[in-house]
């Protein structure tokens, strides 16, 4: 079994996680990304560190076949936000959301693409992962699903990083947050605000 210092569901194109990358690159990381184009991305800028993995899948609670719908990568410039290429949701309606006076998102800028979904606990089987020193997930509100499902005791997380305000539904945050905390501290993670977007669970030791 093997030692990650960090896993990072939703690794979108390494723009927000490149700091910790440069400062971790010798340990082992494994950078989980859905979309192809960005999977691109991360493969172009980190094929030279022999530490990274990059795991071109969707992630839930269970494998599963499921639509998954994200911008398009023609779409990106005429939405003018870099981060449009980070929305990817397995609801259509949740993309559409976001619209705004100065995100003008529409039906035409997405994309559906049928995807082979893992679970968590199958993810962590599959690079034989015993051990994690950062778990980050930004996936748009399938937080829930994913941390609800992973078997706590089968595998050491130091601490967890995750995206709250879509829990409940976009830009929702009531009672499957509150389960979730629920959860966290029953394994004995003392769950924190780390701004109006994101929590940290931090492992009791």
């Amino acid at each position: 079994m093997t030692d990650f210092n960090f896993i990072c569901i939703g690794a979108h194109t390494g723009f927000w996680i490149d700091d910790y990358i440069k400062r971790n690159y010798q340990k082992k990381i494994l950078l989980v990304e859905p979309v192809k184009y960005n999977v691109l991305e991360l493969k172009k800028k980190y094929s030279h560190i022999n530490n990274i993995y990059i795991e071109n899948s969707a992630v839930s609670d269970k494998d599963k076949k499921i639509n998954f719908y994200h911008i398009k990568e023609d779409s990106i410039v005429k939405l003018k936000k870099h981060w449009a290429s980070g929305i990817g949701s397995f609801s259509k309606d949740h993309i559409l959301s976001h619209y705004t006076k100065r995100f003008k998102v529409q039906e035409e800028d997405i994309e559906t693409k049928e995807l082979e979904c893992i679970s968590f606990m199958n993810l962590v089987k599959k690079y034989s992962i015993k051990k994690v020193d950062l778990l980050q997930i930004d996936v748009e509100g399938e937080e829930f699903k994913i941390l609800s499902s992973i078997d706590y005791n089968q595998i050491f997380i130091k601490e967890i990083i995750f995206e709250k305000k879509h829990l409940d539904g976009p830009f929702q945050k009531d009672s499957k947050f509150n389960k979730l905390k629920e959860i966290l501290n029953k394994n004995d993670y003392k769950v924190t605000d780390l701004n109006e977007e994101n929590c940290s669970a931090r492992k009791k030791l």
